[in-house]
Formats: C-alpha cells, structure tokens, sequence
C-alpha cells in the first residue's frame, strides 16, 4: 500500500512550513492577547477581508498591484479597534532588527506588517488600561516569543475569543504532499 497523498506535518502546526515561527503574547486579566506570524525572511502574502464590520491594518498591501512585494509578519490579536496597535509593536520590533521594506538609498526600512483584529472587549477582561492599551507592548512580546513550537487554545489572540455564548481560541494545522509541498493554517 502506498503512502498517502496528503498527510499531516510532523507538529500539525502552520510552523511545519519551513521558515514560519509563530508567537503569542497574553494580557491574562483583560482577557485578550496576540498572535505573531513571524517568517525568518520577507514571505510572499495574499488575503481577503470579508465581513460587516471587518478590522485591519496594510491588508491592501496584500494585493498584487501594490508595490509591495512580501511581508515581514502577520499579526492577529484581541482587542477591537485597540489591537491594530500590536502590528505598531510587531514594526516597532522589526524596525530596530533591521528586517522590512527598503526603497533607495534609505537606511532605514519600514517593515509591512499586515494585520487583523477580533472583537474581545465585552468578554469580561479588565479594559481599564485608560490611554495605554497592552497591545503594542504585546505585539513586541509576540516577536520575541516566535518559535516553531507555540501553545494553541486560550492563547495569544485566542485568549478572549467568543462567539456568541461559544468559546473560540487559537488553532493550526498543517498538511504535506508527498512531493514536499507544505501547507500550514493559523485560525
């Protein structure tokens, strides 16, 4: 009996695909947190928003017409609105390792940092933080965190995920080809 087409990566985690380390940062009494994809170089990126009230930041740099060609990390995170400021963190942290965009003869790089938030505000967390929202120092945290290994569940922007009266959480998996081809999924 031969192998089977397709079957799953040896972690069955999105980090199964060569040169992907994922990190998660958690603000435990808000109830919130944030996810990092941190590829080890600029990845080629693709994504489509949909939905009534969809939350993000640069995904129209995903778009093949755009001068940007690839990404240098993924973010998503808890937090409404007040997330988008992880991926300030994620560029923050990028920015000083020297990792992003370069145009001309800048020294400096602008890291592309997609991202995509979730409403968690109504979960019961403590969102007393006045003008300091935790997201920006998470988004930093979830760099620094990234690694092939990464906790699943209540976890990073699963921390505070609901549906209604359904807890949500953090998942991925991941599938290979008996030719080699990786495929790995973040939700």
């Amino acid at each position: 009996m031969s192998a089977p087409f397709v079957r799953k990566g040896p972690l069955n985690l999105i980090t199964d695909v060569a040169g992907i380390r994922v990190g998660n940062a958690e603000d435990h009494a808000g109830r919130t947190g944030v996810t990092v994809v941190l590829p080890d170089g600029r990845a080629v990126a693709g994504g489509d928003v949909r939905g009534g009230g969809p939350g993000t930041r640069e995904t129209d740099a995903l778009d093949p017409a755009c001068l940007v060609d690839a990404v240098d990390a993924v973010v998503l995170s808890g937090g409404s609105s007040y997330g988008l400021d992880a991926a300030s963190g994620a560029v923050s942290w990028l920015g000083a390792r020297g990792r992003g965009f370069s145009l001309g003869a800048s020294p400096r790089v602008s890291p592309v940092v997609p991202a995509a938030i979730l409403f968690d505000l109504t979960n019961g967390g403590d969102k007393e933080w006045g003008e300091e929202p935790p997201y920006r120092a998470l988004g930093r945290r979830a760099c620094e965190a990234a690694d092939r290994h990464f906790s699943l569940g209540n976890a990073g922007a699963g921390l505070g995920a609901v549906a209604g009266r359904l807890k949500g959480g953090l998942g991925s998996a991941s599938a290979v080809t008996r030719d080699g081809l990786e495929v790995g999924a973040l939700v």
